[in-house]
């Protein structure tokens, strides 16, 4: 009986571990481009984060790759990534596109909601930002929280899974996501009346979800993701408010 080949442990991964260290590998390199920590330009290496995130290269290739996909990484022609270089303008556009997609979820909520008690998490959450008068420390994460949420909660009424998909690749965006214009909005001086605006609005946006009031929503929401626009504007005349947040040392504020 010829002898039979001796039994040799395969080094790839099972496809669950792939994919699950591919995410983290994702969140962690984005938070270091965010971040800062490489500079517009730089090219990126699979070995050095290999590394640093202590993972292997498979999910590091494959989470370099979607970083380009989202935008935060150009492929070069040689091969490889760099850092991508983001412009006033692209964060504009970016900011711009959000409010077209968060409107058009506001407009499908109204449209397709079936019972008012839908309603009913949207109304405790405002109900819960309201009592909130300022940002300060102690309420800093309870706050990015809650405006996640009701964000999260507008587009799961509106039922569209590829609206959803869309929205998180303009999120994955520097100064795009709600929460992206939260953190600068508490270390400028107009932080308490940027706060009163968007709690106010989001009110606004309930009840015109609630009244079936489709086109009503869909302007309201458009309108509430200019906050974005308002505070971007403002970092620019802060630098230290712009290095510190999220995605700002990607920003070459001298190219408009």
């Amino acid at each position: 009986m010829p002898n039979q080949p001796a039994h040799i442990d395969s080094p790839v991964a099972p496809r669950g571990d792939v994919a699950s260290q591919t995410a983290r590998a994702f969140i962690g390199i984005r938070e270091l481009l965010l971040r800062g920590d490489f500079a517009r330009g730089e090219r990126i290496s699979e070995l050095p984060l290999v590394a640093r995130l202590g993972m292997s290269r498979t999910p590091i290739r494959l989470a370099l790759e979607r970083l380009a996909h989202i935008g935060l990484l150009d492929v070069c022609a040689t091969g490889g990534f760099t850092v991508r270089e983001f412009t006033i303008a692209d964060c504009l556009d970016a900011i711009e596109l959000r409010g077209v997609l968060e409107g058009t979820a506001a407009r499908l909520a109204s449209e397709r909601l079936t019972g008012d008690s839908e309603l009913e998490p949207l109304r405790e959450n405002c109900r819960h930002m309201g009592t909130l008068h300022r940002l300060t420390i102690d309420n800093f994460a309870q706050y990015m929280d809650m405006n996640e949420a009701f964000h999260s909660i507008v587009l799961d009424l509106a039922k569209s899974e590829m609206l959803r998909r869309q929205l998180d690749q303009v999120n994955s965006l520097p100064f795009a996501s709600p929460s992206a214009m939260v953190f600068p909005t508490q270390i400028l001086a107009q932080s308490d009346a940027t706060l009163a605006i968007a709690v106010e609005q989001h009110r606004s946006i309930v009840e015109a979800i609630e009244r079936r009031q489709g086109t009503r929503a869909e302007n309201l929401a458009r309108e509430h993701a200019f906050i974005a626009r308002r505070v971007l504007e403002l970092c620019l005349s802060d630098t230290d408010a712009l290095s510190r947040v999220p995605g700002g040392p990607l920003i070459n504020v001298s190219i408009r």
